[in-house]
This record gives C-alpha cells, sequence and structure tokens, in this order.
C-alpha cells in the first residue's frame, strides 16, 4: 500500500513514516507540506492512501485540498489527521471525501487501524469525535450554524475567535489583508453583524462554547 503524508511539519512527518514503515505492507512513497505540491506529486505517481493535516502551508488547507483530490483522483482515499478540533472541522473534511479523521494525540496507537479501516471502505472516526458530530445534530441550532461560512470563512472565524489581528491572520494564511477584510465583510453579512467589534465578541463566544 503506497501512502503520501501531507503536513507542514517536517518532525511530525518523520513520526508518522516511522510508525507506519514498521508495517510490512505500509510504503510511504510521497511527503508534501503544502496542496500545491500535494497535488504536483500526486499526479506523477498515485498512491492509494493520503494522510492530510488541516493546517498546510500555502493558500489551501486540507480540507480543500482532500475535495481537489476528490474531484481529480476519486480512487485515492484520504484519512485526516490534525491537531485542530474535530468538532470544527471532522464533519467537513468527511463531506470533502475523506473516510476518515484521526486526532495527532492518538495517532501513534490509531493511525494503523485507521488506515486499514478506511482502505477497507469504512469510515473511521474516533468515538470521541463520533459523539461530538452526533451531539452537533441533536442541539441543532442551539450552536451558531459555522455550515453557512465557506472553508475560508471558518478558518478566519476560528482566528478571530482565538484572538488574532488582521495582520496575523494575513500572515499565517499567506493572504493580503484586503482579502482577509473581504472574507471578514461576508462574514459580517452571513451572520447579519453590523461592526467589527462585535465580529470579535461573536468569534470568541463561538470558539470558547466550541472547545
Amino acid at each position: 500500500m503506497d501512502i503520501m503524508i501531507i503536513d507542514d511539519h517536517p518532525v511530525v512527518r518523520k513520526g508518522i513514516r516511522s510508525i507506519l514503515e514498521s508495517e510490512e505492507d505500509l510504503h510511504v512513497t510521497l511527503e508534501a507540506e503544502s496542496a500545491a505540491e500535494a497535488m504536483e506529486k500526486i499526479s506523477g505517481k498515485k498512491p492509494d492512501l493520503v494522510i492530510v493535516d488541516i493546517e498546510l502551508k500555502g493558500a489551501e488547507n486540507g480540507v480543500q485540498l482532500i475535495k481537489m483530490i476528490k474531484t481529480a483522483y476519486p480512487e485515492i482515499t484520504s484519512l485526516v489527521m490534525s491537531m485542530d478540533d474535530g468538532s470544527l472541522y471532522a464533519e467537513r473534511a468527511i463531506r470533502a471525501g475523506a473516510l476518515g479523521y484521526v486526532a495527532k494525540e492518538e495517532a501513534s496507537e490509531k493511525i494503523v487501524s485507521a488506515i486499514r479501516q478506511v482502505m477497507s471502505g469504512e469510515l473511521y472516526l474516533s468515538s470521541k469525535l463520533s459523539h461530538i458530530i452526533a451531539s452537533t445534530h441533536v442541539m441543532g441550532n442551539s450552536m451558531l450554524d459555522v455550515n453557512r461560512l465557506s472553508n475560508k470563512e471558518l478558518e478566519i472565524f476560528k482566528l478571530i475567535g482565538q484572538g488574532y489581528k488582521r495582520s496575523e491572520i494575513s500572515k499565517q494564511m499567506s493572504m493580503n489583508i484586503n482579502t482577509i477584510e473581504s472574507h471578514r465583510r461576508k462574514i459580517r453579512e452571513k451572520f447579519n453583524i453590523k461592526n467589527s467589534s462585535d465580529l470579535s465578541r461573536l468569534a470568541v463566544k463561538w470558539y470558547v462554547e466550541s472547545q
């Protein structure tokens, strides 16, 4: 089984490779740190499975990359392994085409079994994640409906909730500040927010409640 690891941290890629190569039938044949690099390498040698982090270098995040891979190469299986809060991104990743979501904190114990499960065509989610997703659907509109936001808008909204300034968000997402401001305006329109102060307060409240 040929596997590609897509993560912007070389140490993380090395750690995953070490775990997987202890298995005789799992071979890490490709690595990338951005969506653009991943798509370029996949076009040359298609892996059976890609392991994708949510936060990547460049303009596209992991969810967007999974959607790109699913569209171009539907035969490739995608598995997310991320530090990000599963309640925010797991469902989006699955909808984009991933077959599983593993938290990095449990990767050393779960990654091999997760790979084997998704490669057999079955969805893999930890019991904790399954509970979170189920709870979110049961709660319905009792929490802010962030599904109204695009992936970029959600990422920016999360960073606002974490207290990042416009310039910091611009640097972190490799986007110019005018584009960030445009996304902020769209978020305000979707949530009917009058000004930037109210946007910040709402984002902080949502982020704290979602933890």
